[in-house]
């Protein structure tokens, strides 16, 4: 899964020399908390965030009139608050490294550059949740199990294998090792809808031959349908 296929290329930008008050409006219009700083080039300069805009605002107590007020705001540049210090990803990077770098840096969003650090687009929290909803197939029904499996080669084939001798189709396997270095791994199974007596006799013997953490149907699309 590489960071090209899911970031968005509409990007919401201002210049080094937009002024504070310009660049929180277009923030406040595109509904964003930050924007990407270019030059005339299209090369990443910076990034302002909400934050950046309040903690340079005058504060409530000042003694300024407000014609000096806008007149000061109007003079501060983006340039002058912009954090330089970038977190960024290029297109060919795979979304799990913005994953790991947005919960890390504890962010929102990472500039997607390329070539002569060229802004190409962004990547957020939530297009990182638009690619777990994808790859799970959790919008297309089905049901889910959860089994642990010991961390041995083969056991995976063998799990696939079991899975085709009930003929039920798989629609996604994820894994995880949690502790780091355990002797069993979780996997987590999303199946297709399928004939009521024949999943019967399929869970019976899963339950007969894995340790099952949980199996679970849930319909989503009514949650997809309010929104």
């Amino acid at each position: 899964m590489l960071v090209g296929n899911w970031m968005s290329r509409d990007l919401v930008t201002v210049t080094p020399d937009t002024s504070m008050m310009r660049a929180s409006k277009i923030m406040k219009d595109a509904n964003v908390r930050g924007l990407s700083v270019i030059d005339e080039n299209g090369r990443l300069m910076g990034v302002v965030t909400d934050r950046d805009l309040k903690e340079a605002s005058p504060s409530k107590a000042t003694t300024l009139d407000v014609h000096e007020l806008y007149y000061l705001l109007s003079e501060i540049k983006v340039k002058d608050i912009m954090s330089t210090k970038l977190v960024t990803v290029t297109p060919q990077d795979s979304v799990e490294k913005a994953a790991v770098l947005l919960q890390r840096h504890k962010i929102g969003g990472l500039p997607v550059v390329e070539g002569d650090n060229v802004l190409v687009g962004v990547i957020t929290q939530s297009d990182v949740f638009d690619v777990l909803i994808s790859i799970t197939g959790v919008l297309h029904g089905g049901f889910q199990f959860g089994i642990e499996l010991p961390d041995e080669r083969g056991t995976m084939a063998a799990l696939v294998e079991f899975l085709n001798s009930h003929e039920a189709r798989i629609m996604s396997i994820l894994t995880s090792y949690e502790p780091e270095g355990a002797p069993t791994r979780r996997v987590f199974v999303r199946v297709q809808d399928m004939d009521k007596a024949l999943q019967k006799v399929m869970l019976e013997d899963l339950g007969n031959r894995y340790k099952v953490l949980y199996i679970l149907r849930e319909d989503v699309h009514h949650i997809a349908a309010e929104q």
